[in-house]
């Protein structure tokens, strides 16, 4: 469902008008640079992954038909934007890939999972690439490991163990932060 002002800046994107396109740029750019700052670290190449982005939500918008969430719509074009630029620019070395068998997970110790936002972007951000993308992808964009499998061309097993050892070493990292 899109509301009555979302659906005209839609209908004036989809005719090309560069008012309307403003508006959706004003209405979430902010949104989709929080989603590339998550996978790039550089700003600059966070910049250019939004304004990228921009660029096919423009071409791509006539074939938005109103059928799901718009705001999803854009982020997923945004985060396939962010594993482009990180394909490209080959941020994702074969070697990250690994598979690890049966990592349990513990349940919040010490309620680390209270701390800050703040906290908490900057001990993800410190993570490699690898592990970074698919936390990112399974945890704060709802992707499953399947699909993450599709998108970085690797095993479920190792999206899931990549995924489990990103949580091992947020835990550890976190519980350093905790305790000082």
């Amino acid at each position: 469902m899109v509301s009555e002002q979302l659906d005209k800046i839609i209908r004036g994107c989809q005719k090309k008008q560069h008012r309307y396109q403003k508006k959706l740029y004003d209405a979430y750019a902010s949104l989709l640079y929080a989603i590339c700052v998550r996978y790039l670290k550089n700003r600059e190449d966070a910049n250019d992954a939004l304004q990228e982005a921009f660029i096919k939500i423009y071409d791509k918008i006539i074939d938005f038909r109103g059928e799901g969430s718009f705001e999803g719509w854009l982020k997923r074009i945004q985060v396939n934007v962010c594993l482009m630029q990180i394909r490209k620019q080959k941020m994702l070395p074969k070697q990250d890939w690994i598979e690890m068998e049966d990592i349990e997970e513990e349940k919040d110790p010490k309620g680390l999972y209270s701390l800050s936002p703040t906290i908490l972007f900057e001990a993800i951000n410190e993570l490699s690439v690898g592990y970074r993308t698919v936390f990112n992808l399974y945890v704060l964009d709802g992707y499953t490991h399947a699909e993450i499998a599709e998108e970085l061309q690797i095993s479920e097993g190792t999206s899931k163990s990549q995924l489990a050892r990103a949580k091992k070493i947020l835990r550890e990292n976190l519980l350093i932060h905790f305790n000082e």
